[in-house]
């Protein structure tokens, strides 16, 4: 009696299918498939999506090979997956607000910036002509997140990867969500203006963390005064902090986002 056929053998089949190039020796497809199961927390049954998945146009003998098509479905998903719970999850808000927060959460910016902190870079499977042993451009990194996505749901159906999404975009929700009513850049800049004749400016104290996660350090000044330094996972997140902290003293309270 044969023994049924792992899914990890489609591997062999769909392998034929990439560009190897033979002075990389980062092309081993299964440490990548494994890899990327532990960091998606996911396992496939048919492990081939993934390694489709994971596949950039450099690296498939054909674009057809390549997670484009995956990319095109896996950005529908997203849509409605996140549609789906703003709706649940936020009735008081407006059709308007909906659309705002939803446009932030699934933008190429956050789904790159998702995808680095999860350190799907690592997982990539390139051809020539692709520059390795750097960060890749974020809109490269943002496909195969969208790619994953329609991976997991070929392979597993909504139900598996509804939770998934809402555990990858959970604190980039939040903070949507949070910005909505709290541009603190925006409020410091009117404070600044009305009652100090001035405008903040921010400065970027410090950097940290390897080139594909990076944290950042910065303050708000109004004139001479510069007020609490403030990390954040990006630029943008940093200032609006700085400038969270910098309302605070403005008040003689203490920055929210101190040391």
């Amino acid at each position: 009696m044969n023994e049924p056929e792992s899914p990890l053998s489609h591997n062999v089949e769909r392998a034929n299918l990439i560009d190897t190039d033979p002075e990389a020796p980062d092309l081993d497809y299964e440490a990548k498939i494994q890899l990327c199961q532990e960091r998606i927390g996911y396992r496939f049954c048919d492990s081939s999506l993934l390694l489709e998945a994971l596949t950039h146009a450099s690296g498939a003998s054909t674009r057809l090979a390549s997670n484009e098509r995956l990319e095109f479905l896996g950005d529908a998903i997203l849509g409605m997956v996140v549609c789906e719970w703003l709706y649940q999850e936020h009735p008081e808000s407006s059709e308007g607000e909906l659309t705002k927060i939803k446009s932030a959460v699934v933008s190429r910016q956050t789904c790159g910036d998702v995808a680095r902190e999860m350190r799907l870079d690592e997982c990539l499977i390139v051809g020539k002509g692709v520059i390795r042993n750097r960060s890749y451009p974020r809109s490269l990194i943002s496909d195969v997140f969208e790619a994953i996505v329609a991976a997991v749901y070929l392979d597993g159906g909504l139900d598996k990867v509804r939770p998934l999404i809402r555990s990858w975009l959970a604190e980039p929700v939040r903070e949507s969500i949070e910005g909505q009513g709290s541009n603190y850049k925006s409020a410091l800049q009117q404070l600044a203006q009305k009652e100090l004749s001035s405008t903040p400016v921010y400065r970027l104290v410090t950097e940290a963390g390897p080139d594909h996660s990076k944290t950042f350090r910065v303050s708000a000044m109004i004139g001479e005064r510069e007020f609490t330094p403030a990390w954040g996972r990006n630029k943008k997140e940093a200032e609006q902090r700085a400038a969270a902290n910098a309302l605070a003293e403005l008040q003689d309270e203490p920055a929210p986002f101190g040391e």
